[in-house]
């Protein structure tokens, strides 16, 4: 046995030691013994083999207390992007903990950890995130910077990746990350942060001849080149001045050949480059209207509304769109393709919010969440393109306000000049009133909603709006204390609208949390929703709906609101619901063969959808018409049976 061996042998003995004390003691002395601990693991990370040791222990190690109390104790809601600061610190014990999280999230992934709070699948999800906004790390030894601020301490990160890679396999780690930066682009999300930061990352580690991808990253060069050289004036990624200055140069042709050349990337790849938002102020200033709709990429009816609304989009364009808010240019061309601007309170609407005089504590929010480089009205101008132009790609990001979400969704694909409306409200008065059977209820006034921390991971308009919606709809919630039944009777048609149906099914006893009346709810959602018995009726409008969301084993999870959009034969004609899914990524496993798709199965952007029967053994709330029932006694019992197993073998195992 080698000095090495022998010191790493002395220090494993010293770890299970400080283990055994740890898991010990009682919790309010827990926190005197973490700090041994760390030191001891993070002198383990600092050997050789000692991330696979520790890995080995990661189970035992958080089941002695080691996360308890701190950010790291719930990993289902732990942030990729946070992950940089830790990895980077020079405060040892943040950084020893951080690493400790990875090497326990990667015990999960492989499966030689059954946690209760995560997924394998979500673990190796968030793994694959975290190693994409770090690639660095695993690439490049520590430079000076690093060396001066962490010393030592930046040996750990680059062995902790070091082997994330070995357990995970390095080409797959760059293949599966590109794969998966285009699953979530498939989904047309409106918050790209992310993605653009992985795909930079993927673009910096192309361009060191240091770094050996081997053969993977074959597939990285178009999103590469939709941010950073999308045309022949910026293939080489010059920097916005010198793009500028080419631009100046060019002739109408050469103009159209950029603009058409980022149109084709921006609507192939969801994502817009900066020098775009430079093209279309260029055009913008030589008042180039034909060749600012090629930028934009429209067909005949987003041309049309770009011309009979011509002034007011270019006002838009002026205010909102710069290098910085360039994915506004990709809102405002959807918009103008979804025709909306023909629906007579949205324009004035939008003119009224180019006006909008933003309120001390908006104001704040907003500079606080996006920074002092551009004025917040611009920021919230992007984010309202945004939103009217991709009413499906809102997410909560890793917030309890999954029915805040749902309802701005909801209203921006259905009543964008109401969610406008509400806009205004909570941007220049910091406040918003709803009713509730006609009772008015301040947002200003209520108690407050699930959200108990300031959320700043939204974008612009959610940001501003949902701490409002969260508290109204908790205030909803309260005023139905002590009525029989659930809650969401009677709150979903006052705070979505009045096309949110007020016949109401659940297929859960509120007190017992047992299945009640199954076969009934079953017959009432194919006879109202199923077109072989409902005539064939198509969804007019979307509808609130709660799911039970379970996970890759088929454990149920929790309570989740989502929305019914419509429900259609899929290419290979099996009838399939498809839904609108607040999380950031709806692409989820939810066991026993039910994996939700979001793409090649009929799906529009941002779209979810499942099977007919896999969908409604998930569901256990839903509204509709109570005077449209459809032909319930058409349904078989077959059919009900089907849809019984997956539930009596995932959420409903325990409630019948």
């Amino acid at each position: 046995m080698n000095e090495q061996d022998v010191l790493l042998h002395a220090l494993l003995k010293r770890l299970d030691s400080a283990i055994h004390e740890l898991e010990a003691a009682a919790a309010f002395a827990k926190p005197s013994k973490l700090p041994r601990l760390l030191d001891i693991a993070r002198r383990v990370l600092l050997q050789e083999g000692g991330c696979a040791l520790l890995e080995a222990r990661s189970q035992t190690l958080e089941a002695a207390g080691l996360f308890a109390g701190s950010d790291w104790e719930r990993p289902q809601i732990l942030v990729p992007a946070l992950t940089s600061h830790a990895l980077q610190s020079s405060d040892p014990q943040l950084l020893t903990i951080e690493a400790l999280s990875e090497l326990r999230l990667l015990a999960v992934a492989l499966g030689s950890y059954t946690h209760p709070l995560i997924s394998a699948e979500q673990a190796h999800h968030y793994l694959t995130q975290v190693m994409a906004l770090n690639l660095a790390l695993l690439f490049t030894p520590p430079n000076e910077a690093e060396r001066e601020t962490q010393g030592r301490l930046a040996q750990i990160p680059r062995n902790l990746f070091q082997h994330l890679a070995k357990r995970i396999g390095y080409e797959y780690i760059i293949d599966q990350l590109i794969d998966e930066i285009w699953r979530i682009l498939r989904q047309r999300p409106i918050q790209v942060d992310a993605v653009k930061q992985m795909v930079t990352q993927i673009a910096v580690c192309q361009q060191d001849p240091t770094i050996d991808l081997g053969g993977s990253g074959q597939g990285a060069d178009r999103l590469v080149s939709s941010l950073y050289g999308t045309t022949q004036a910026c293939r080489e990624d010059p920097g916005v001045t010198v793009y500028q200055e080419r631009l100046d140069c060019m002739d109408n042709r050469a103009l159209q050949l950029e603009a058409t050349g980022f149109a084709r990337a921006m609507h192939d790849t969801g994502l817009v480059s900066p020098y775009h938002a430079v093209l279309l102020r260029h055009l913008l200033a030589k008042e180039e209207d034909y060749l600012m709709t090629e930028a934009l990429g429209l067909s005949s009816t987003g041309r049309d509304g770009f011309m009979c609304y011509r002034q007011l989009c270019r006002a838009l364009i002026k205010q909102g769109i710069y290098p910085e808010t360039a994915q506004g240019i990709y809102g405002l061309a959807l918009l103008l393709e979804r025709g909306i601007l023909y629906q007579s309170p949205v324009a004035p609407s939008l003119w009224r919010q180019l006006g909008l005089q933003l309120a001390p504590n908006p104001r704040e929010r907003l500079l606080l969440a996006f920074g002092l480089q551009l004025p917040p009205e611009a920021r919230l101008l992007e984010g309202v393109l945004c939103i009217l132009g991709q009413p499906l790609g809102v997410g909560q990001g890793n917030n309890p306000t999954c029915q805040a979400a749902r309802a701005l969704s909801m209203w921006a694909y259905n009543d964008p000049d109401y969610l406008l409306q509400m806009l205004t409200w909570a941007a220049r008065d910091d406040e918003i009133i709803m009713h509730f059977e006609g009772q008015s209820i301040s947002s200003r006034e209520s108690a407050g909603g699930l959200a108990t921390t300031p959320l700043l991971d939204l974008d612009p308009v959610s940001l501003l709006v949902v701490p409002h919606l969260d508290a109204i709809y908790a205030e909803m919630g309260r005023r139905c204390i002590g009525r029989e039944g659930d809650p969401h009777r009677w709150v979903n048609p006052e705070f979505h609208g009045w096309w949110s149906g007020r016949g109401f099914h659940i297929n859960v006893d509120v007190t017992t949390g047992k299945l009640d009346q199954l076969d009934s709810f079953l017959r009432a959602f194919y006879a109202c929703y199923h077109p072989y018995y409902n005539g064939n009726q198509p969804l007019i409008h979307p509808q609130p709906a709660g799911i039970a969301i379970t996970d890759s084993a088929a454990r149920f999870i929790g309570w989740h609101a989502i929305t019914l959009l419509r429900v259609a034969l899929d290419p290979d004609e099996v009838m399939r619901v498809y839904f609108y899914n607040p999380n950031n990524d709806s692409g989820q496993n939810w066991g026993d063969g039910v994996v939700v798709s979001t793409a090649d199965k009929g799906e529009r952007f941002g779209e979810s959808s499942l099977p007919f029967v896999q969908f409604a053994s998930r569901l256990y709330i839903f509204h509709r018409d109570p005077l449209e029932g459809g032909a319930t006694e058409r349904v078989t019992q077959a059919e009900l049976n089907e849809v019984k197993g997956y539930i009596e073998r995932s959420w409903g195992i325990d409630r019948c």
